[in-house]
């Protein structure tokens, strides 16, 4: 495990090399925006791969044979190689090995980009199918903000606003699993106004958002703006009494209740052929003008 520090003189962010996580992202004035981790949640932006959320049972079948996997995916507990660093980007690299195939059965190459230009933390995530045989598989991005984002300002003075009005139904799950009903957005127009009771459910899942990008902030905050092209849905996450909250793009997410057949078959996931690369970017900009 060892620590990398990008910094340009406007951030300076601090990633792990155990599941290529972001530990830290400080402004220009030395303000910590990430979740330092706690009690009731101890990670800070783990990787989610390769599912989102859970299997019914803990199982991922594949040709009829079981493979146990957990929450997210193994990605977030595994060390990862350093293959590029400079101080102002890095790439980490996981591949396939014994251990990742007892619960995922294909070859593979995991790599996340980190790098930084002016205000904004970028983030590219590749997944490439190094085996003979096609797979599915999903990726999740799960980064946790400090709420408040700065001391004194009052958690419930917080929003997520959406470039576009979002009046889609969203999803909600329970044992892990992904309810069959949708339930009335509780954005507004394109706010979403944070409160710990959104959270007693579990996660907000927006699975037909019009958006592609989120802007967080507080009258008197920083603004941190979101942009996830490449993911189709996106989770909000927090549990209380945790002063964060998760903005989590993600391509899939956890099973729905009664599914039971084949891996391939879980909606939502991407599929790559022998040889093939999916690429997924998402961004973080902070504007600390207020």
């Amino acid at each position: 495990m060892a620590l990398h520090t990008l910094d340009n003189g406007v951030l300076r962010v601090t990633i792990e090399s155990l599941g290529a996580e972001l530990q830290s992202l400080i402004d220009r004035d030395g303000h910590e925006l990430l979740w330092q981790g706690g009690a009731v949640w101890g990670r800070r932006a783990p990787v989610l791969f390769p599912i989102v959320g859970q299997m019914p049972g803990g199982e991922l079948m594949h040709d009829g044979v079981g493979y146990p996997i957990s929450q997210h995916g193994f990605a977030r507990d595994l060390e990862f190689a350093v293959s590029e660093a400079t101080e102002t980007g890095v790439v980490y690299t996981l591949e396939d090995s014994a251990e990742t195939r007892a619960h995922f059965p294909f070859s593979f190459r995991l790599q996340i980009r980190y790098s930084l230009a002016e205000s904004t933390l970028s983030v590219e995530t590749i997944v490439t199918n190094l085996g003979a045989a096609t797979f599915s598989a999903s990726v999740g991005e799960h980064p946790g903000f400090a709420w408040p984002l700065l001391p004194g300002i009052a958690r419930e003075a917080h929003t997520l606003e959406f470039p576009r009005d979002e009046s889609a139904p969203i999803r909600r799950i329970f044992g892990g699993l992904l309810l069959p009903e949708p339930i009335p957005t509780p954005v507004v127009g394109d706010t979403l106004r944070l409160d710990d009771a959104l959270f007693v459910d579990d996660a907000v899942i927006f699975d037909q958002l019009q958006s592609r990008s989120v802007r967080y902030t507080a009258p008197g905050a920083p603004v941190l703006t979101i942009d996830f092209p490449d993911f189709p849905l996106l989770g909000v996450w927090s549990k209380a009494p945790g002063e964060f909250v998760c903005i989590e793009p993600w391509f899939g997410m956890t099973a729905p209740q009664g599914f039971g057949g084949e891996y391939s078959a879980k909606p939502g996931q991407f599929t790559l052929q022998p040889g093939a690369s999916r690429r997924l970017e998402y961004a973080i900009s902070v504007d600390s003008s207020k």
